[in-house]
């Protein structure tokens, strides 16, 4: 019996983005752009191929929008996969800046 991998998500301010670490390596991150007064335009998420289809996108993207609704900032989705997680998920939809 294998055990689940720890899984991370750290937030990069320098770079910045999101990334996603699972069993101590980065496979996936979300990136942002500062849009001025505490809003984030998310521009692009990307996972490693070789770790698609087990749900790391969504953990990530996640987990990123807990991390800005408990910094206070709203979000613009420009990025096809945010927008569509928040589409899914009413419950970030109050964070969306329009």
């Amino acid at each position: 019996m294998s055990e689940d991998p720890t899984i991370t998500v750290v937030q990069h301010t320098k770079k910045p983005r999101y990334e996603i670490i699972v069993g101590g390596e980065m496979v996936g991150f979300t990136q942002y752009e500062e849009a001025g007064h505490g809003v984030h335009r998310y521009v692009h998420t990307e996972i490693d191929p070789e770790h698609g289809g087990h749900g790391y996108a969504g953990i990530l993207v996640r987990s990123a929008l807990d991390a800005e609704r408990e910094a206070g900032h709203r979000v613009q989705a420009q990025c096809p996969y945010v927008k569509k997680f928040i589409q899914d998920h009413p419950e970030y939809q109050d964070l969306l800046d329009d």
